[in-house]
């Protein structure tokens, strides 16, 4: 699932919150050189009361601007010089807001004309070394390729360079190039600008089975189909760019982007816009909250049955793989022997999902108390924590664990395509009865192609009433 690259100034909300903040404590500064005092905690402060709607309006005014401007387009590639003048700028509106709002509310005569042209400058100064810090802060995370999506570049020989030099050295976008696939020569294992070729038109399908790939650019004619290569490419899970020059036919689930200087259309298995994914991640954080605090109740009365029953932690944690291929830790409440990893090798020959999941009647590896709790999946809340962090969602596909994802088949790695989840799609559809893997699959890649909102909160009351039913894991 991709989230496009589409303007919307709510997606700067880091420097909407950075210059109000900037405005506020500029504000805070005047009316303490002006006054020798603060609103909080002096009951004789005069006018306190206008001065606290006038914080308040400030806060309103500033996100008033920034949404009717869109003033942070471009934002990480201005130089001081034009940083500081869109800062004068955006202080003005600001400025001007102000004036308007003392006007019409009657206040212009009890706000004290030295604190309006102090806050002014100091307002200026404040967001201008704000906005410098935090820049050198994000210059330094995209440095250190924190969250950033991977990519992989297909060209040929003639474009190769042109493309990796456009799209490969700029530090403040929100990909990384992995590697490079040449169509027409075999170069694999030599570097062209820094980056590595890692295939040719053959072997890049099983580079991106076996790795992380987020997105995949082409540039170049092959003997493929480049809209051929790119359905292909989509269907796997990998979201695609193909420079406009390459083609002339529209895809399906297709958007218009800029990369550099290629003017690309993007094809994925579903796109998704800003709002769509702001809207899917706060669910995720409010709901990961309230199921954090279920955790720690079932905690207080879990773990003394847990140790009681089957000695060792109370927690289980596996390695397991999630978007695309990345792997991070998994939680869950322990329902078995502490040695079930090692028996789970002498049990394969009873295994019902025939290798790339494992499950079977009567496990012998789970305690007593262990089946209770997996029938009404209470093992699965800690899992709200891996939620909070981001390293899951709360609907999505189940995370393989790493000796299943090694047995993928190639298109076995599109339910990978997006964030894995506490529940999804083939848990509320019966899970318990479905034996097939490929059923598995069919089932989470239907989920990522559909996806809205909808869908989420649809499966979200059906697990609710899978849970209460008992119809967890055997």
């Amino acid at each position: 699932m991709y989230k496009r690259k589409k303007k919307f100034w709510a997606k700067h909300w880091d420097f909407i919150t950075l210059d109000t903040l900037a405005a506020l404590l500029a504000l805070a500064i005047a009316i303490y050189i002006r006054y020798d005092s603060l609103i909080i905690g002096d009951v004789y402060f005069p006018h306190k009361a206008v001065y606290a709607n006038l914080f308040t309006m400030i806060i309103f005014i500033s996100i008033l601007n920034a949404s009717l401007r869109d003033p942070y387009t471009g934002i990480v590639h201005r130089n001081k010089y034009q940083e500081f003048l869109a800062v004068v700028i955006h202080s003005f509106v600001n400025l001007c807001g102000v004036l308007i709002f003392l006007y019409a509310f009657r206040y212009s005569s009890f706000i004290s004309r030295a604190v309006i042209f102090t806050w002014a400058p100091l307002m200026v100064l404040i967001m201008f070394t704000f906005r410098i810090l935090f820049k050198r802060l994000i210059r330094y995370r995209k440095l250190e390729d924190v969250n950033k999506s991977s990519m992989l570049v297909i060209a040929d020989s003639g474009t190769v360079k042109h493309c990796l030099g456009q799209l490969a050295n700029n530090p403040y976008v929100e990909y990384k190039v992995v590697g490079c696939a040449v169509i027409d020569k075999n170069w694999v294992g030599k570097k062209i600008q820094g980056v590595p070729v890692v295939g040719d038109c053959d072997s890049v399908f099983e580079y991106i089975r076996t790795h992380v790939v987020d997105e995949v650019f082409i540039d170049g004619k092959n003997r493929y189909s480049e809209e051929l290569l790119a359905e292909r490419l989509a269907d796997l899970g990998c979201t695609v760019h193909i420079s406009l020059i390459h083609t002339d036919h529209l895809l399906k689930n297709r958007a218009i982007e800029y990369y550099g200087d290629y003017i690309t259309m993007t094809t994925s298995m579903h796109i998704a816009t800003n709002r769509e994914s702001f809207a899917k991640r706060t669910v995720d954080i409010l709901g990961s909250l309230v199921g954090l605090i279920l955790c720690a109740i079932a905690f207080i009365f879990l773990a003394p049955i847990i140790k009681i029953q089957a000695p060792g932690p109370v927690f289980f944690s596996q390695t397991r793989v999630g978007k695309n291929g990345r792997k991070f830790k998994f939680y869950k409440f322990r329902s078995m022997y502490v040695d079930a990893e090692e028996r789970k090798k002498e049990l394969m020959d009873k295994n019902e999902m025939n290798g790339l999941m494992f499950k079977m009647e009567n496990d012998p590896r789970i305690f007593p108390a262990g089946h209770f709790i997996r029938k009404y999946s209470i093992d699965e809340l800690p899992q709200f924590w891996n939620v909070l962090i981001g390293d899951m969602s709360l609907v999505g596909t189940r995370p393989p664990t790493e000796n299943e994802y090694e047995q993928y088949d190639l298109h076995h790695k599109a339910r990978l395509a997006g964030r894995p989840g506490l529940t999804g799609l083939w848990q509320v559809s019966g899970r318990s009865n479905i034996t097939d893997f490929e059923d598995v699959v069919a089932l989470d890649t239907e989920y990522i192609r559909n996806w809205s909102l909808g869908l989420d909160i649809n499966i979200l009351f059906r697990t609710v009433a899978v849970v209460f039913k008992g119809s967890g894991s055997k």
